[in-house]
């Protein structure tokens, strides 16, 4: 299924934030945005998920437009999200999250065993409050509460930030088997080593507007777009 913003405006108050955005994701690629901070990554994603509600253009998943709709309709068309600080109930137990997870549209028992497969850890936390794990358990939880859904599009914002190098690789190798299974995954990401291994294409985001699409093949060949578009080299 293919998600598709196009020609989207967002503000805050009055303050425009994104201007004529517009990109799309397809089944089974992951499609990394990236800028520097504040280029509007991070609005993007909110605006998808309706918690920014666009002024003009269109918000499509398999055709429908979900723009108008409210921001608890977005999980029920199958977007799953994963914001940046997880956002966690963290006083709740890492199964009443899942739990939570499962409400939105109203899945079962195998779904919460297939996703718990995906970071067996969580299974050994089932009765700990959320607020005392780990940060890298942390993020594996609120990515298995997202999976929950069993969604066709995943949105992750900055899942690898402030985690330790065995916490990265099996988010990596999660993206991976998601995109092999069809999802469309939109990754905001600052790690470059990070999204070479595991990206199809890169958009870059400056001053709010979608730039230039590469593909993570091209990108590599082309490290003058690192350094123009956040500063750094590859």
């Amino acid at each position: 299924m293919m998600l598709k913003v196009e020609n989207i405006n967002c503000f805050y108050g009055r303050t425009q934030v994104l201007r004529d955005f517009s990109l799309f994701a397809e089944a089974g690629q992951v499609l990394c945005v990236m800028g520097r901070n504040g280029a509007g990554k991070t609005t993007a994603l909110k605006s998808i998920m309706g918690l920014v509600r666009p002024r003009g253009g269109r918000v499509t998943i398999g055709g429908t437009d979900i723009a108008p709709l409210q921001a608890e309709e977005a999980p029920r068309h199958g977007i799953g999200y994963v914001p940046q600080g997880r956002r966690l109930f963290s006083e709740l137990s890492v199964a009443d999250n899942i739990e939570i997870g499962l409400m939105a549209r109203g899945s079962g028992r195998q779904v919460r065993e297939s996703v718990l497969d995906f970071f067996p850890v969580l299974r050994e936390r089932l009765s700990q409050r959320a607020g005392t794990l780990s940060g890298g358990e942390q993020q594996m939880l609120a990515i298995a509460r997202a999976l929950c859904l069993e969604p066709s599009v995943l949105l992750l914002d900055e899942p690898t930030e402030g985690l330790m190098p065995a916490m990265i690789a099996r988010i990596r190798d999660v993206v991976l088997v998601l995109k092999n299974r069809g999802v469309a995954v939109i990754l905001v990401e600052q790690r470059v080593e990070a999204v070479l291994q595991i990206a199809d294409r890169v958009l870059f985001v400056e001053n709010g507007r979608s730039r230039e699409t590469l593909k993570a093949d091209e990108l590599r060949k082309s490290p003058e777009m690192l350094a123009r578009y956040l500063g750094v080299g590859a």
